[in-house]
C-alpha cells in the first residue's frame, strides 16, 4: 500500500475510532421471563394430568399400606381402620401365597421374554432384508394382535385352550393325549407366555424395523464393497444397532411380567391349577375386592412395584456394563 493509500485511509480510521460499533443486543430479560412463563403454561396440563393419574396412586397406596381394617373395639361386629405401620408388609412378605406367585412369576417371565424378543427380532430382520416382498403387509398383520385388548385376546386363546369348547380338543383326545393338556400344571404357563406373545411380538418387531429403518445405507455399502456377506451385515451391524432397541423392549417387557393379572385371571375358571393368589397382582386383587382388606392389597402393590424397579435397574446396569467391556 503506499503513503498516498495510507493517507486517503486515515480519515475512515479516526471515524471508526471516535464511533465504535455498538455492542450485541442482548436478550431484554423480560423477554426471557415472559418466554419461561409461556412454557411453563404449556407444560402445566401435562404436570397436573401426570401429577393426579401417577403421582396421587403412588402417594395414595403408600399412605393406605400403613393402615388395616380390625374388629371394632366397642364390639357388635363393627370394624375399624388402625394404623399398623409397616404390619401389611409383613404379612405379605411371610406369605407362602405371596412367594409362590413370585415362583410362578419367575417362570412365566423366563418364558415369555426370550420367547417374545426372540421372535420380534427375527420378523424385523426378515423384513429389513432386501428379499423380503409385501413389507406392509405382513407388518400389518403382526402388529394387528397389539390392536386387541387383552381381556379380549385371553378369551379367545381360552377358548382354543378349553377342554370343552376347543376346536382342537378331539384332535388332542384322538391321538392320546388329554383334552386339557394346555391347561395342565406343567404346560401351562408355556400356554399364557403362547398368549402374550401373540399379542407383543408385532409390537416389539416394530420397535426394531424403526430402528434398523434408521441405520444408514451407507454402512451397507461400504460392508458389502468390503466384501462383508449379508450375514455378517447382521451380525456385525444391524444387532449392535439394536442394542438400545432390544434394551427398551427388555424392560417393558419385565415390568409386564411384574404386571402379569388378564391371562391367569381368564383362565382360572377353566382349570383348578390357577387359584385367587396365582400371581401377585391377582392376590392383590383378591384382597382388595375379596376380602376388603385394602392395606393388605396396597403393601402387596407397593412390594411388586419396588420389585419390578429393581429388576429393571440391574437389568440396564449389566447391559451398559457389557456395552463398556465390548
Amino acid at each position: 500500500m503506499t503513503t498516498a493509500d495510507t493517507t486517503a485511509l486515515a480519515p475512515v480510521r479516526e471515524a471508526r475510532r471516535s464511533h465504535p460499533a455498538p455492542p450485541a443486543a442482548r436478550p431484554r430479560r423480560g423477554a426471557s421471563r415472559r418466554e419461561s412463563r409461556i412454557g411453563w403454561a404449556f407444560a402445566l396440563p401435562f404436570t397436573a394430568l401426570f401429577a393426579l393419574s401417577m403421582i396421587a396412586p403412588i402417594i395414595a397406596s403408600l399412605w393406605n399400606s400403613l393402615f388395616r381394617r380390625q374388629l371394632s373395639m366397642g364390639g357388635l361386629g363393627g370394624t375399624e381402620t388402625v394404623f399398623s405401620g409397616l404390619a401389611n408388609y409383613v404379612d405379605v412378605l411371610t406369605s407362602d401365597q405371596f412367594w409362590g406367585g413370585i415362583v410362578n412369576v419367575l417362570e412365566y417371565g423366563a418364558i415369555k421374554i426370550p420367547l417374545v424378543q426372540g421372535l420380534a427380532l427375527v420378523l424385523a430382520l426378515l423384513l429389513d432384508s432386501l428379499a423380503a416382498r409385501g413389507v406392509r403387509f405382513f407388518r400389518l398383520t403382526a402388529f394387528l394382535p397389539y390392536a386387541i385388548p387383552g381381556v379380549v385376546a385371553a378369551l379367545v386363546w381360552g377358548y382354543l385352550y378349553s377342554p370343552t369348547l376347543s376346536p382342537f380338543a378331539d384332535l388332542l383326545q384322538s391321538v392320546g393325549l388329554p383334552a386339557d393338556l394346555f391347561l395342565e400344571g406343567g404346560l401351562l404357563n408355556l400356554s399364557m407366555a403362547n398368549m402374550t406373545a401373540w399379542t407383543f411380538i408385532g409390537y416389539n418387531m416394530i420397535i426394531f424395523m424403526a430402528t434398523l429403518k434408521s441405520i444408514p445405507a451407507e454402512l451397507y455399502d461400504a460392508a458389502r464393497i468390503d466384501g462383508a456377506s449379508e450375514w455378517q451385515i447382521v451380525l456385525r451391524i444391524k444387532l449392535p444397532m439394536l442394542k438400545s432397541a432390544a434394551l427398551m423392549t427388555v424392560l417393558m417387557s419385565i415390568v409386564g411380567t411384574i404386571q402379569w393379572f388378564n391371562e391367569p385371571t381368564v383362565l382360572r375358571t377353566m382349570t383348578p391349577a390357577i387359584d385367587t393368589a396365582y400371581t401377585p397382582m391377582m392376590m392383590a386383587y383378591s384382597q382388595a375386592f375379596d376380602q376388603n382388606d385394602m392395606g393388605g392389597a396396597a403393601a402387596t402393590s407397593v412390594i411388586m412395584a419396588i420389585i419390578a424397579g429393581l429388576l429393571a435397574g440391574v437389568y440396564a446396569l449389566v447391559q451398559t456394563r457389557i456395552g463398556r467391556a465390548r
